[in-house]
């Protein structure tokens, strides 16, 4: 099977220009580059001087948080975007491993008790995830806390010798088996203790499997500046690859974010690190984590408590952030799904509710697991920090994250369409190890997006037309990757 995308501008995902080219595809891996006017291919693509890039890679996306992975297997709204490549696994919490069958890590984001368990190591859910179809490519980190909770369960004390030792040969198997690297969710509270030379430990062995460490930094607020310290001395004595995760410019803290990023920036040459953002003034956030720092001390089931005691209850409302509640946003309400898209201002008012209220019924009805958009990211610092070449572009639960770049670099001229797509293709490409994902490129596998004017109007994936004309097409070729 031969399929022919001619007439188009190919970008491709290097960093360089782009240049007018036709592609060949042929048993799903791009088979030529050049200009073929008289080839007869079993199924042409008429480019019309759009542009042809690889099919985008989100590195820090939340199918699995939500398990959306398994409920939604076409994701297709990613798929919509041009996204072919998802990478699990953030912020300390992942599916697998599992040393006791339990997904108590990511219970924050998803009811876990209906989901079928029947994987322990990454190898055998890699085996059970290759029985099942989906749309994009999936590919997963290992959580620090998926694996710290099932050593230690909710005890935040430092891991003896013996637990360290058992830590570090789960994790170096797994890294082994085809994880692409480890993350840690360092803001929250079950990690915020956790010890620098606990973290140290597991990043050489990241190190040596010369894979990943992405890291939800200590404190993105007030302590920025130690929290980008601490993770650059990890980068410099360890040698790993490191990935910030959302590293996000919160209103009220521009200058210390500027700063951190001098301070990546200076360091660059003996610390190898790159931060994922989305180019937005506002951020999905779990609804959790606008209460106050001191009632998150508990486990969820006390929190849910802790907002219906009377006592506590008129402390929390006080002390709640103050939301602009027509442009709060519900982004993600699991068993509540008819809440999803939603303000707050209308959630509340259809509880007969004030808005503060209403943010903790919203709390109470999902169970704390509701995502909410909210405009606490500075926009200008944003796009700048979008255009830093560290920068690599990804949702993290953010809609329209990907054909927003787009936009800025088609219509807005924010950015160069090659810079755009790099961030986007080829560098999280490099930093996660794919070796043949990323580029169009001789060769690779044919994972590619055709769009102007930031729509897409064709997304392939493994040589299958996916979205074709702008219409999906029901199809699920996408694969399960692991580092090799």
């Amino acid at each position: 099977m031969t399929t022919l995308i001619k007439n188009t501008y190919i970008v491709d995902g290097s960093g360089k220009p782009p240049f007018k080219a036709d592609v060949l595809i042929h048993n799903g891996k791009i088979s030529a580059i050049g200009n073929f006017p008289t080839y007869k291919a079993h199924e042409t693509v008429e480019g019309m001087s759009a542009y042809l890039a690889p099919g985008f890679i989100d590195i820090n996306a939340n199918a699995d948080h939500y398990l959306t992975l398994f409920s939604d297997p076409s994701q297709k709204d990613l798929l919509f975007e041009g996204v072919t490549t998802i990478i699990g696994g953030q912020c300390g919490a992942s599916l697998a491993p599992l040393l006791y069958g339990s997904l108590e890590s990511i219970k924050e984001w998803a009811g876990i008790g209906k989901t079928n368990v029947g994987w322990r190591t990454i190898k055998e859910f890699f085996e059970i995830l290759n029985k099942l179809k989906f749309g994009v490519n999936f590919g997963t980190l290992v959580g620090h806390r998926t694996i710290r909770q099932a050593l230690t369960g909710d005890s935040k004390k430092d891991l003896s010798a013996n637990e360290l030792k058992v830590f570090s040969l789960i994790l170096n198997r797994s890294l082994k088996e085809g994880a692409f690297g480890f993350s840690t969710g360092l803001g929250y509270v079950y990690a915020k203790q956790t010890s620098y030379n606990e973290i140290e430990s597991l990043v050489e062995i990241v190190a040596k499997n010369k894979s990943l460490y992405a890291t939800h930094l200590r404190d993105e607020k007030r302590n920025l500046l130690q929290s980008i310290s601490e993770t650059i001395s990890v980068a410099k004595e360890t040698g790993a690859k490191v990935l910030i995760s959302h590293f996000r410019p919160f209103s009220g803290y521009g200058k210390d974010y500027e700063e951190a990023i001098g301070l990546i920036n200076k360091n660059s040459d003996k610390a190898d690190i790159c931060f994922d953002i989305s180019p937005f003034g506002a951020s999905g956030v779990l609804i959790s984590e606008l209460l106050p720092e001191w009632i998150k001390e508990g486990n969820m089931e006390t929190i849910l408590k802790d907002i219906e005691t009377p006592g506590l209850r008129g402390k929390i409302l006080r002390e709640l952030p103050r939301l602009k509640a027509e442009e709060t946003i519900i982004l993600n309400a699991p068993g509540n799904e008819y809440f999803i898209g939603k303000s707050l201002k209308q959630f509340s008012e259809s509880k007969d509710l004030k808005m503060s209220e209403g943010l903790l019924e919203l709390m109470k009805v999902t169970a704390m697991r509701a995502v909410v958009l909210h405009s606490n990211i500075s926009q200008k610092k944003a796009e700048a920090a979008v255009k830093n070449d560290r920068a690599i572009i990804a949702s993290n639960n953010m809609p329209k994250t990907f054909t927003k770049l787009l936009e800025m670099a088609e219509k807005r001229k924010v950015l160069s369409i090659e810079s755009a797509i790099y961030k986007i293709t080829g560098l999280p490409a490099q930093r996660l190890g794919l070796k043949d994902r990323g580029l169009i490129k001789e060769g690779f596998i044919a994972d590619l997006v055709l769009f102007k004017d930031a729509r897409i109007r064709e997304v392939i994936v493994s040589g299958k037309r996916i979205i074709k004309n702008g219409i999906f097409q029901n199809i699920l070729e996408g694969k399960i990757l692991k580092h090799v």
